[in-house]
C-alpha cells in the first residue's frame, strides 16, 4: 500500500507521485483542467512559429485560415483519444504504451517523449527570452545583446523549473489564471494590428510552385503541431477518475484544448506575419517591431508568463519519463537532472552552436517517429476495448519480469516491427535542414513524411491485430487478469512507488 501521507498533489506543495499508479481516491482532476493546461501551453512565442511558417510558404492569411483550421482539426481528432490511457492505466503515456509495445518496449515512448520535450523546452526558452529582451529593450532601452539574453533565459528557466518540480496541481492552478489572461492578450492583438493588416499574398510565388500543393503543406504543418502533444496528454489525464468521468468528456477536453489553443496562437502569428515587409523576418523581432509601444507590455507578459505553460509542460513530462527510464529515480530528482541538461543546451545552443534550426529539424524528425507510435497505441486501445491491467504495466518499474505485457522478453515484436518499418520509410520522404530524403519530392515538394509513417505504421500493425488480437495484449472475456506472476529479478523499488493491487481492480471504466 502507498503511504497516504506521502501522496501529495496540491497547489503550492511538491507532488510526490511519479509514474506509479494513481489510486482512484486521488483522482481529483477533470476534463476542464485538461482543457485549461493544454490551451494555456499554446500561448507562447514558440507556437507562433507554426503560424509564421505558412506565410513563408507564400500563402495569404485567408488561405492559412482554411488550411490551418483543417489541419488542427484533423490533428486534434487523431490525438484526443490518447488522453483516455491515463484514466484507464493511472500513469503517463510512455508507461501506458507498454500495454502494446511490451513493458520494456515502452522505452520507445519514453525516449521519444524525452527528446521532444527537451527540444521543445529549449525552443521555448530561446524564443521567449528573445521576446522579453526585445520588448524590454524597446520600452526601457536595457539592451538586447548576449548579456541581456542570458539574464532573460535565466529568469524564465528558473521559474519554469520551480513550477515543474512542484508538479501537476501547481501547474494546473497557475494555468487557471495564466491561460485566460494570455489568451486575452493575443486576441486583443488582432485588433491592435488590424489597421496594418492585409491578407494578400506577398511575393506571388508559392514555395511549391502552385496553390494546392502549398495549401496541403500548410495542412500537414498544422497536423504535425497537434501530433507533438501526444506523449504528454496523460501526464494530466491520469488524475481523472474513470468512475466519475466519461470517455467522451476526456477526449473533448483534450481535443478542444489542443485545437483552441493552437488555433488562436497560430492564426494570430499568421495575421501578424502578413504585415512584415519581409515575410522571412524572424517572427519574435518582427512582431515587436510592428507593435505599438503600449502593446509591448502585454507582449512582454506573453514572453514571460506564456513561456511557463509550454516550458513546464515539456519539463514536467520530461521528468516523468526520465523517472520511468530509471525506476529508482523519483520524479523530483529526475526533473532536477533534466532541468540542468536543458539549461546547458539552452545556453550552448544560443551562444555557442546557434542550434535553433538544428533543434527545429530534430523535432520535425521526431514527429515522424511519433506518428506511427500514436497509430499503434490507438489501434491497440481499440483492439483491447480499453481494458488494461494497470498492475502489470508497473512490472518494469518494480524490476520484475512477466505479467500480461511481457510478450517476448518484455518487447512486443509485432508493434516494434511496425513502428521501425514506418519510421524508416517516413524518413526516406523527409526534408529538413539536416538532410533531404531520396523520395522527398515524391509529392511535388509536400513533406508527407510523418503522414506516410502514420499510415504505414497503422497499416502494418492493424493487419496484424485483425489477424490475431492477442498481439495487442487482448484477453478474451472470462480470461481474468491475475496479478503479474513473475518473480523479481532484483529487489523491488521503494514502497513510495508501489502499486495497490487490491484496492484498485481492473475495470474498463465508463464507456459513454
Amino acid at each position: 500500500m502507498v503511504d497516504a501521507r506521502a501522496s501529495v498533489d496540491e497547489a503550492g506543495r511538491i507532488e510526490t507521485r511519479g509514474i506509479d499508479y494513481i489510486p482512484e481516491s486521488e483522482r481529483h482532476s477533470s476534463p476542464k483542467n485538461l482543457f485549461t493546461i493544454l490551451t494555456g501551453a499554446q500561448f507562447c512565442f514558440t507556437l507562433f512559429v507554426w503560424g509564421w511558417l505558412p506565410v513563408t510558404y507564400g500563402l495569404s492569411w485567408w488561405s492559412i485560415l482554411t488550411s490551418t483550421t483543417v489541419g488542427l482539426a484533423v490533428g486534434a481528432l487523431l490525438v484526443a483519444p490518447i488522453a483516455l490511457f491515463g484514466p484507464r492505466t493511472g500513469t503517463n503515456t510512455a508507461v501506458s504504451s507498454g500495454a502494446f509495445f511490451g513493458i520494456v518496449g515502452r522505452l520507445v515512448g519514453s525516449v521519444v517523449a524525452l527528446f521532444i520535450a527537451i527540444g521543445a523546452y529549449a525552443l521555448t526558452i530561446w524564443t521567449s527570452g528573445q521576446a522579453v529582451v526585445a520588448s524590454a529593450h524597446r520600452l526601457f532601452g536595457w539592451g538586447d545583446g548576449p548579456a541581456a539574453l542570458a539574464i532573460g533565459y535565466a529568469v524564465i528557466t528558473l521559474i519554469t523549473i520551480v513550477l515543474s518540480i512542484y508538479g501537476h496541481a501547481s501547474l494546473v492552478a497557475v494555468q487557471k489564471y495564466a491561460a485566460p489572461a494570455m489568451g486575452l492578450v493575443i486576441i486583443v492583438g488582432f485588433f491592435v494590428l488590424l489597421p496594418q493588416f492585409h491578407g494578400a499574398h506577398h511575393s506571388g510565388q508559392y514555395i511549391l510552385g502552385s496553390f494546392w500543393p502549398t495549401w496541403i503543406l500548410s495542412v500537414v504543418t498544422a497536423i504535425s503541431a497537434s501530433m507533438s502533444y501526444a506523449p504528454f496528454l496523460n501526464d494530466y489525464s491520469r488524475y481523472i477518475s474513470t468512475r466519475r468521468t466519461s470517455n467522451r468528456r476526456v477526449m473533448f477536453g483534450a481535443g478542444l484544448g489542443i485545437f483552441v489553443g493552437l488555433w488562436i496562437t497560430v492564426m494570430f502569428a499568421a495575421f501578424a506575419a502578413t504585415i512584415f515587409t519581409d515575410p522571412s523576418t524572424d517572427f519574435t523581432f518582427g512582431l515587436v517591431g510592428i507593435s505599438p509601444t503600449w502593446y509591448l507590455v502585454p507582449l512582454l507578459a506573453v514572453g514571460l508568463i506564456g513561456s511557463f505553460g509550454q516550458g513546464s509542460l515539456a519539463l514536467y513530462g520530461t521528468g516523468l519519463d526520465t523517472s520511468s527510464l530509471f525506476p529508482g529515480l523519483s520524479r523530483v530528482s529526475a526533473t532536477a537532472i533534466v532541468s540542468a541538461v536543458g539549461v546547458v543546451l539552452v545556453y550552448l545552443g544560443s551562444f555557442v552552436w546557434n542550434a535553433l534550426d538544428l533543434v527545429s529539424a530534430f523535432i520535425t524528425i521526431l514527429t515522424i517517429i511519433t506518428a506511427p507510435w500514436v497509430a499503434i497505441l490507438l489501434i491497440g486501445y481499440w483492439a483491447t476495448r480499453g481494458d488494461f491491467t494497470p498492475e502489470d504495466l508497473q512490472i518494469f518499474n518494480k524490476r520484475e519480469r512477466g505479467g500480461r505485457y511481457w510478450y517476448r522478453a518484455g518487447w512486443n515484436p509485432v508493434a516494434l516491427s511496425a513502428w521501425c518499418t514506418a519510421v524508416v520509410v517516413g524518413l526516406l520522404f523527409s526534408q529538413n535542414s539536416i538532410y533531404v530524403g531520396p523520395f522527398a519530392n515524391a509529392a511535388g515538394g509536400v513533406d508527407l513524411s510523418f503522414v506516410i509513417s502514420l499510415v504505414l505504421g497503422a497499416g502494418i500493425y492493424g493487419v496484424a491485430v485483425l489477424s490475431n488480437r492477442e498481439v495487442a495484449g487482448y484477453r478474451p472475456a472470462g480470461f481474468g487478469h491475475s496479478p503479474a506472476t513473475a518473480t523479481a529479478t532484483v529487489p523491488n523499488v521503494s514502497a513510495a512507488i508501489r502499486v495497490d493491487r487490491v484496492a484498485e481492480p481492473t475495470t474498463e471504466g465508463s464507456a459513454s
